[in-house]
C-alpha cells in the first residue's frame, strides 16, 4: 500500500491525531487503569476487525497510541520502489475507528502533549558505523535500514529510539543531536520553552520544519514539526 503524503493526511481530518517523524500519534486521557484497558480492549478488537493494530502505551492518566504501516511502498526520484515504515490509508482508517471508541467511552484526546524522540549522528559513511550502532543499541543487525531505504537503524521491539544519519563534512567528525517530534502548534512554545532556559537557535534556516537549538555548551537538539499533515483553515 502506497505511503502517505503529508497534504493526504491532512486532508483526513483526524482531529486526535499527530503526524511525528514516520508515523500517527495520539494520547487520550483516562480515569485511572480500568479505563484504559477497557479503551485498549476495544482498540484491539477494532485492529482485529481491520487487520491492523497500533503501538500502545498505558500510563497513569493516559493512554499513548501510535500507528504506522510495516509495508508502506515508497517510490524514489528514479522510479524504484521500496517497503518502508510510513503511514498508509489503513493507518487512517484505524485512526478514524479509535477516534470513534475513544468518543463512544467518554474520553478526551490531548494530541498537544503527543511527542516523539529521535537520535542523529552526523558521519561522512553512514556504512561503515551503522553496523556497530544496529548491534549497540538493539542488539540485532537486522536494525540497519529496517522500514528505510538508508542505513537508519530501528529496533523491530520500540525498546530504543530511531537513529538515523546526517551529512558529515569531514570524517571523524560525527555528532550526535537528539530529534523532538512536537506537533506543529506546539513548536513555537517548545522553542521559546528552551530558549527562556538558556538555549540559542542556531540554525532555524528550514523552519518551521526544523529548527536547531543549542545549550551553553553546544550541545544541539532539533524541534521537528510537519505542518504539511496538519488541516489548513
Amino acid at each position: 500500500m502506497d505511503m502517505l503524503s503529508g497534504e493526504e493526511i491532512a486532508a483526513a481530518d483526524l482531529a486526535d491525531w499527530r503526524k511525528l517523524a514516520q508515523g500517527l500519534h495520539a494520547r487520550y486521557r483516562i480515569d485511572g487503569f480500568g479505563a484504559g484497558a477497557r479503551f485498549l480492549v476495544a482498540v484491539g478488537d477494532a485492529g482485529d476487525a481491520l487487520g491492523h493494530h497500533p503501538s500502545v502505551a498505558l500510563g497513569d492518566g493516559h493512554v499513548d497510541l501510535k500507528l504506522l504501516s510495516d509495508d508502506a511502498i515508497y517510490r524514489d526520484d528514479a522510479g524504484s520502489e521500496h517497503v518502508v515504515q510510513w503511514v498508509t490509508q489503513k493507518d487512517l482508517d484505524l485512526a478514524r475507528r479509535i477516534s470513534e471508541i475513544a468518543a463512544e467511552q467518554g474520553l478526551t484526546a490531548d494530541p498537544a502533549a503527543v511527542t516523539a524522540i529521535e537520535l542523529g549522528l552526523d558521519t561522512a559513511d553512514s556504512a561503515a558505523i551503522a553496523p556497530v550502532w544496529a548491534a549497540l543499541l538493539t542488539g540485532d543487525p537486522a536494525a540497519r535500514g529496517l522500514g528505510s531505504p538508508s542505513d537508519e537503524i530501528r529496533d523491530p521491539t520500540g525498546r530504543v529510539p530511531n537513529l538515523w544519519f546526517g551529512d558529515g563534512a569531514e570524517r571523524n567528525q560525527e555528532r550526535f543531536h537528539i530529534e523532538v517530534y512536537v506537533p506543529p502548534e506546539v513548536g513555537p512554545q517548545r522553542i521559546a520553552a528552551a530558549l527562556a532556559a538558556g538555549g540559542t537557535v542556531v540554525d532555524d534556516s528550514k523552519a518551521p520544519w526544523l529548527t536547531v537549538i543549542a545549550d551553553r555548551e553546544g550541545n544541539r537538539g532539533v524541534v521537528c514539526v510537519d505542518p504539511s499533515a496538519v488541516k489548513q483553515g
